[in-house]
């Protein structure tokens, strides 16, 4: 695996890459995340394809937007000049994403839409007006910033309650990743909040593998993605409680696979 950062309109983009050959798949994180939580995925995409994850920007390592309030369909725009500044003009491009990752990869497709083959998507926001208002009500508080290091509980406590059954890694890559962007990580969040990824789902007329866990919290928004895109299917790992990448990365990339060997052929 390699890393490393290409230029944009919002400063740089930091990524993570494994493969030299076959169709492009470009992997977009949740929020407040970044593309580490991929690491254990692109070397087993590697032998298959040509494998890509990017930090949002503002997360992980790349730079933020000038200003809070940039929208979804702005994210994709970004994250499409570091596609082409990487791949040229790909014509074999497979998008994917996870919560927000799926907001913007399904409007990188709809910018895409000559080039794309097809896209996989875990936890795609399909939330009613009324759901959006509440999460932006409710989801992402600012937390306090303190020296007796409040902040850090509150992310503790955060996922342990949202994440539940993680693991130690699991927790120690999700509170260093929100830690590190604490001062801006809900933009992202309420982004893909004010944000309605229907028209853009909808618009893909490729291939479309919905890969979820059993109970991810956006696991009840899968049949209504199924009726949105023309050809989706789904595929529902038993047991998991959401983070099929970090919590089963194995089965989450042979799925994967499974469905970039069908889409090229």
């Amino acid at each position: 695996m390699r890393r490393g950062y290409v230029d944009s309109t919002w400063g740089q983009v930091h990524y993570r890459a494994a493969g030299e050959h076959g169709p492009l798949v470009v992997l977009f994180h949740e929020s407040p995340l970044s593309s580490k939580v991929f690491e254990e995925v692109l070397p087993l995409l590697a032998p298959h394809c040509r494998a890509v994850a990017f930090d949002t920007p503002g997360y992980g390592a790349s730079d933020p937007p000038p200003t809070n309030g940039f929208e979804i369909p702005d994210y994709a725009d970004v994250l499409s000049g570091a596609i082409r500044a990487l791949y040229a003009d790909p014509d074999d491009l497979i998008v994917g994403g996870v919560h927000t990752g799926a907001s913007i990869a399904v409007e990188v497709a709809r910018l895409h839409a000559d080039q794309v083959r097809g896209a996989v998507l875990s936890g795609v926001a399909l939330y009613t007006p009324d759901e959006r208002a509440e999460k932006l009500a409710s989801w992402a508080p600012q937390p306090q910033v303190d020296l007796a290091g409040s902040q850090f509980d509150w992310a503790v406590e955060r996922y342990n309650r949202i994440w539940p059954g993680l693991t130690p890694a699991m927790l120690q890559l999700a509170v260093v990743d929100v830690m590190s962007v604490v001062d801006r990580y809900n933009w992202g969040y309420n982004a893909a909040f004010r944000h309605d990824p229907a028209p853009a789902l909808a618009a893909i007329t490729s291939p479309v593998l919905l890969l979820d866990a059993e109970f991810d919290l956006l696991a009840d928004k899968d049949a209504a993605a199924l009726e949105t895109a023309p050809a989706a299917r789904l595929v529902s790992l038993p047991g998991l409680h959401g983070q099929p990448h970090l919590r089963a990365p194995e089965e989450y990339a042979r799925h994967l696979v499974d469905f970039v060997e069908e889409v090229a052929r």
